[in-house]
């Protein structure tokens, strides 16, 4: 059976929301899906350019003076070694590790005052995906859950995926973990499994990789070809209910939902050898740099959220993770030899990109993780948690690059002017795509946090 994600709740009939793009389900394909693509080709389910969101999410924790705030007149057992660069908008300086994203600060804001009380990752990741940590084993729906659930309530209550976009909420990378535990937050908590995000990888050997993508061995392309040929035989059933113009187009709308679902235009968006040699290499031939230039092709092809994970663990490699920020020790080494320039050349291309090819002002673009580190360096040159202040780079959706929001005291311990939690930018973020009060009270959630009208 060809499943895209996990399905865990049933609506009322007993068929989950997610389970329309099963091809066990034939009922929900035949009778579902090309209805819902009839519908949005005669408009009742509208295809306009509405905001997109990236989420940039750098699990484990960069330090924000080895990033966005830099304090070189601390003493040197605080500022560390690197130096602060200018960039483009005067006054505004970044880390020096970062001199392409230096050019583009006109299109982003820096955010200097987020804070928190939560120390461990997995509370602290909940709250940052969430705006609420979580209370026991239950967690508020994930931002992109709710993204999803606010757009199928707009369609009408239709699936909310498109022609070329297989589902509103993806992942791009594996489940967060903290340790050989999967943190909360990630999904749909109290929507539901139904909202849950359908998540695909990029590996620098095998390229893009899910088991969802393509159909299992034991259901061949024939066989599920001869479904939908079953499918077409009750066809007229329906079609005596549509003019006889509308009947001879069946066809058509059949082949767009079998595409969906085989590989058609939806992992045509997935496939990355699609784009020129020159526009990968500018993003870095990295599991980080191609999972962002994947996040470019998912909006432009109508995701409205899409999530991507700098790494699956919080630990270094030398951890047995897989490269998160969480550097207790050899932070400096680590930040020089890799994390620096991956990330700078990723996030500097994904914002230009997105600029150029006219989809920025329509996509916000987050950049953050769960919390801060000590601005005091540690006895192994790395640093520790620190929820108390931390910083983030936000840009695009209409939000008002150029400037800084916020401010931390002399050793980027605290916040000391305009202090902003992580459910501001929740609500934020879902403000830029249009979710507010009403929208969220309507399906069963409470608001968090306040907008940031300075971004806005």
């Amino acid at each position: 059976m060809l499943e895209i994600g996990a399905t865990t709740q049933a609506c009322c009939q007993g068929i989950s929301r997610r389970s329309f793009l099963q091809v066990g389900f034939i009922s929900a394909l035949g009778l579902t899906l090309p209805d819902f693509l009839r519908m949005k080709a005669e408009g009742a389910v509208k295809s306009d350019k509405q905001r997109a969101i990236i989420l940039v999410w750098l699990w484990g924790g960069p330090a924000q003076l080895d990033t966005w705030d830099m304090k070189p007149d601390a003493p040197i057992e605080y500022r560390g070694p690197f130096s602060p660069i200018k960039t483009n908008v005067p006054g505004i300086e970044i880390c020096e590790l970062f001199p392409l994203l230096s050019k583009q600060a006109d299109k982003y804001a820096i955010i200097r005052s987020l804070h928190h009380n939560e120390n461990d990752h997995g509370i602290a990741g909940c709250l940052g995906l969430t705006g609420k940590p979580p209370v026991g084993s239950r967690a508020l729906p994930h931002l992109g859950a709710i993204v999803s659930r606010c757009k199928e309530t707009r369609n009408g209550g239709a699936p909310a995926y498109g022609s070329s976009a297989p589902y509103p909420f993806m992942v791009i990378g594996n489940r967060l973990q903290q340790g050989h535990r999967l943190i909360l937050g990630e999904g749909g908590g109290t929507l539901g499994g139904a909202y849950d995000p359908f998540r695909i990888e990029f590996d620098p050997e095998k390229g893009v990789q899910g088991h969802d993508l393509v159909l299992p061995q034991t259901v061949s392309t024939e066989r599920y070809k001869k479904r939908v040929a079953l499918l077409r035989q009750f066809d007229p059933l329906i079609g005596r209910f549509r003019s006889s113009a509308e009947a001879a187009a069946v066809d058509r709308f059949y082949e767009e939902a079998f595409s969906l679902t085989t590989g058609g235009k939806a992992t045509q968006v997935l496939n990355l050898d699609k784009e020129p040699a020159k526009v990968r290499d500018r993003y870095g031939r990295t599991r980080f740099g191609q999972s962002c230039l994947l996040a470019r092709r998912l909006v432009e092809a109508g995701v409205p959220f899409v999530q991507v994970n700098w790494s699956t663990h919080v630990e270094a490699e030398e951890d047995a993770g897989d490269g998160g920020w969480d550097h207790h020790y050899r932070n400096f080494e680590i930040m020089q030899e890799r994390y620096g320039w991956v990330l700078d050349y990723a996030l500097s291309a994904l914002l230009e990109d997105l600029d150029q090819r006219g989809l920025l002002e329509s996509t916000v673009v987050l950049a953050v993780g769960e919390f801060g580190r000590t601005p005091k360096i540690n006895a192994a040159a790395g640093r520790d948690h620190w929820p108390n202040c931390y910083a983030a780079l936000i840009a695009g959706g209409g939000i008002r690059g150029g400037q800084v929001i916020g401010a931390s005291d002399k050793h980027a311990a605290e916040p000391v002017e305009r202090p902003i939690t992580p459910a501001d930018l929740s609500a934020t973020l879902l403000e830029r795509v249009g979710i507010g009060t009403t929208e969220l009270t309507s399906i069963g959630l409470t608001p968090v946090g306040e907008v940031i009208q300075e971004l806005v």
